[in-house]
């Protein structure tokens, strides 16, 4: 998904203290983002981070994540606005010193988060959107809204799975 918000950085580029950015995604990058994440318009999208290099050619981007997107309401398909935020902390390693992973492992939610660096580049980018998917409603729905059920027809499944069979029983 980061050719949907191709924001990345050389490791090069990476000044011995640390970088510091604020990034609006542009017009065009939010309507790909829209169309990626299935909503019916994202009308704004700020990341603000950092990178910072840890030593042994690691680096940690850290940061959050701020965007106003439109939803279709899963009850009634009406238009919502949502403000959607998270957070995000990430360690980038060389590909060949990335840990192996084992059935010794410790457990997954314990460790950091290590990815990659591809190509020399640090894929801000793929983490923002990741972290975009996530934090955004799945099932958003309009305040005061519930889903209320048309009434059963009787078609011999009102009455659980085993109501039809029961009811062919009682013609016999």
């Amino acid at each position: 998904m980061s050719e949907d918000l191709d924001w990345s950085y050389r490791v090069t580029e990476i000044p011995e203290g640390g970088l510091k950015e604020t990034r609006e995604a542009t017009e065009s990058e939010r309507v790909r983002l829209a169309t990626a994440l299935e909503v019916i318009s994202c009308r704004r999208l700020v990341a603000e981070f950092t990178i910072r290099a840890i030593g042994k050619g690691h680096y940690r981007l850290a940061g959050k994540v701020s965007t106003d997107v439109t939803q279709a309401c899963v009850v009634t398909l009406e238009p919502i606005d949502q403000r959607a935020t998270g957070d995000f902390d990430v360690e980038f390693w060389p590909a060949d010193a990335l840990p192996k992973a084992s059935e010794d492992e410790i457990e997954a939610l314990s460790a950091a988060e290590v990815e990659p660096i591809e190509h020399g580049r640090i894929d801000v980018g793929r983490i923002v959107f990741e972290t975009l998917s996530a934090s955004i409603d799945p099932y958003p729905r309009k305040d005061g809204v519930e889903f209320d059920p048309p009434p059963a027809e009787d078609d011999g499944l009102a009455g659980g799975p085993f109501a039809a069979l029961r009811k062919l029983r009682e013609n016999r």
